[in-house]
């Protein structure tokens, strides 16, 4: 082989050399990301296809962004790592999170909650949070969210390195998210809750006018009819209120990379 042509395989293994840290720590912090990711992260999706998903991105990503690693011991460095994916993870599927309470809350107050079944994304589910679930999945890919998550994931190797992960901030960004997980839940439930606090009353007002009606039985239908009416009406609402979270999902993420650096 000419001599031109070993310096440039040698030239081409000491590039190579170079990039293997910076790949390792891409995949592992996209590894962890894409296990909790919305969607991505359900057992339905192939577990081979994600960790080439892993791969694949890392092996792009590697060569275009400088990702400096702070000094200090490498296992620690890889702790921060791993928290950063965990707390970026939930921070990603806090509205999913949101949806599922809310869907529990509206069936326990409409009598739905028997209908209970296990979801493999989310544990033991009602039957109206699988539905609502899957409209807001329908509705994160019509809004291109998952573009957004994409876009705020690469620049958070410019933002936050590895190793520069605030433990204090990782504290604070999940204190913040599970606050918000409550906030959403109330707001997209609150119009059965209220309709269902309604109808309870006007059932009691009724049971002291008339005693001897058997409330129970006679209630239990009407509130089913009444919820599902309800969310029937609700559901124009409920889908504007979450294409506006899916919208402002990359400054969601902005702020959580804000509180975990400190």
């Amino acid at each position: 082989m000419p001599h031109g042509a070993w310096e440039r395989v040698i030239t081409s293994m000491e590039s190579f050399t170079k990039l293997v840290p910076n790949f390792l720590f891409i995949l592992l912090r996209a590894g962890i990301v894409l296990t909790m990711l919305p969607y991505f992260s359900g057992r339905s999706f192939p577990p081979s296809f994600r960790i080439g998903m892993a791969v694949a991105l890392s092996l792009v990503l590697a060569p275009v962004i400088t990702f400096p690693v702070a000094n200090g011991p490498t296992s620690l460095i890889v702790v921060r790592e791993v928290m950063f994916g965990m707390i970026f993870g939930l921070a990603a599927r806090f509205i999913f999170y949101a949806v599922d309470m809310a869907g529990h809350l509206m069936s326990t107050a409409s009598g739905y909650s028997a209908a209970a079944t296990f979801n493999p994304d989310m544990g033991p589910s009602t039957e109206i949070s699988q539905l609502f679930n899957i409209i807001a999945t329908l509705l994160f890919f019509a809004t291109d969210a998952h573009h957004d998550l994409i876009t705020v994931f690469i620049k958070s190797y410019e933002w936050l390195p590895a190793g520069t992960v605030n433990i204090g901030g990782i504290m604070e960004a999940g204190v913040y998210f599970a606050t918000k997980i409550f906030s959403i839940a109330l707001k997209l439930s609150a119009p059965i809750a209220i309709i269902m606090l309604i109808t309870n009353i006007l059932f009691g007002f009724i049971y002291k006018a008339a005693p001897q009606m058997n409330v129970y039985f006679v209630g239990q239908p009407v509130y089913i009819f009444v919820g599902l009416f309800t969310m029937l009406l609700s559901l124009p609402v409920f889908m504007h209120v979450m294409s506006g979270y899916f919208s402002s999902i990359k400054d969601e993420m902005g702020r959580v990379i804000l509180l975990m650096k400190g």
